[in-house]
């Protein structure tokens, strides 16, 4: 099977790659005033581009490098050092698992870009991207993927922590990190602009749809009956939650929006992540049906009772969701309480400590927010001197 394997993960990788570009980068964009729009392209090409680069010299052997604290993986993987074509990674070569989760590490700190959109500093994005991916992302991949502290054999016994896909290590690390840099940018000058083509949001929520295939498929780093149903799982979730969504808004507001069907799509995909590999499809459309809701009240009470501008829902949506999803292998018996719990307070936790300390030092360094002047006009031409559509749209 070491062919066949090799074969999926190659098609999973780009499938996973896929997400951000062009699907997150469309969903998000559609989600902005026409004004920013390219902005928010910018952010998420540019985050692929440099958590590339620093995945290859330090992400990768920060997460899996041969390290035996537990904490992180050392430096002897540094730019790939030592390995080659021939190396392996269980079945498959260990430069295509580099590549995997290398689309990983690109898309978690992408997921944040929806919380600062239209208002932030360029230069804060990405240097803020390129430190939270190093010193947040890859010791979290570390301890609960790579064999560290709250894997099998860690702190809570042989039976660790059960996150499949990324609930903890992606979802509810990106949430968090999305929440606290909303609360500290403050919120936008105009709040009430609705999403300037839902079409764009439609085609990129079904991007990232095809694409999950591939992030929690593609988990299973190998072609078998486990990849199969971790697919269908991630499918028959994404279906329900999408629509629970649209109902609950129907019940609500008397209508059913086409965004608000898509982001349920999305909170059946972060729901089910964690949880893909250790679940059938009753219980994935259970999770979903829940999702649907659950992560359209998040979006209600983070807007109207925490009043932070998540400009685009992030941690209603994927921390929420991720945490959610999370908690459910423990209710489902397919993990211990124990370990799920206590890794999302761990996780929780050193996200939110060492999220706080960036920005404040980033933002001291590189200006977090930009002036009211530039706000108004757009991010596109103020800040990159281009537009894609009239400034008075």
């Amino acid at each position: 099977m070491i062919g066949a394997d090799t074969a999926w993960i190659l098609v999973a990788t780009a499938l996973v790659l896929f997400m951000t570009l062009p699907g997150l980068a469309l969903f998000y964009g559609g989600l902005v005033r026409s004004r920013n729009v390219l902005s928010v392209f910018m952010h998420c090409y540019a985050i692929a581009c440099l958590m590339s680069i620093l995945w290859l010299a330090f992400g990768y052997t920060i997460a899996f490098g041969s390290g035996e604290t537990g904490i992180w993986g050392g430096l002897d993987k540094t730019f790939l050092s030592g390995v080659t074509s021939d190396s392996l990674f269980g079945t498959l070569p260990e430069v295509l698992f580099f590549a995997f989760q290398m689309a990983f590490a690109i898309i978690t700190p992408a997921l944040i870009v929806g919380a600062y959109v239209e208002r932030v500093n360029f230069a804060f994005v990405l240097t803020f991207s390129a430190l939270w991916m190093l010193l947040c992302y890859a010791p979290v991949v570390h301890w609960i993927w790579g064999g560290g502290f709250l894997a099998d054999g860690g702190i809570f016994g042989e039976t660790g922590v059960k996150d499949f896909a990324g609930g903890i290590v992606v979802h509810e690390t990106a949430g968090l990190a999305a929440l606290i840099i909303a609360s500290f940018l403050g919120p936008r000058k105009n709040k009430t602009t609705p999403p300037h083509n839902p079409g764009y949001v439609m085609i990129g929520a079904a991007m990232l749809w095809v694409g999950w295939f591939g992030f929690n498929g593609g988990s299973q780093l190998a072609a078998d009956g486990g990849a199969a149903m971790a697919l269908t799982v991630t499918h028959i979730s994404a279906a329900a939650a999408s629509l629970t969504w649209a109902l609950w808004e129907k019940i609500k507001y008397g209508r059913a929006s086409l965004v608000g069907l898509v982001t349920g799509t999305i909170a059946g995909l972060a729901s089910i992540t964690p949880a893909s590999g250790f679940v059938g499809p009753l219980e994935a459309l259970l999770i979903g049906s829940v999702a649907g809701i659950l992560c359209q009240e998040a979006v209600t009470f983070v807007r109207n009772k925490l009043q932070i501008d998540d400009t685009l829902d992030v941690f209603a949506v994927h921390g929420v969701g991720g945490i959610f999803g999370t908690v459910m292998i423990a209710l489902f018996g397919k993990g211990i309480w124990v370990a799920q719990l206590g890794s999302l307070v761990i996780v929780g936790v050193f996200t939110f400590v060492l999220t706080v300390l960036l920005v404040k030092i980033v933002g001291a360094v590189t200006g977090l927010r930009v002036d009211a002047e530039t706000e108004t006009n757009g991010l596109d031409l103020s800040v990159h001197g281009e537009r894609a559509y009239d400034m008075n749209s």
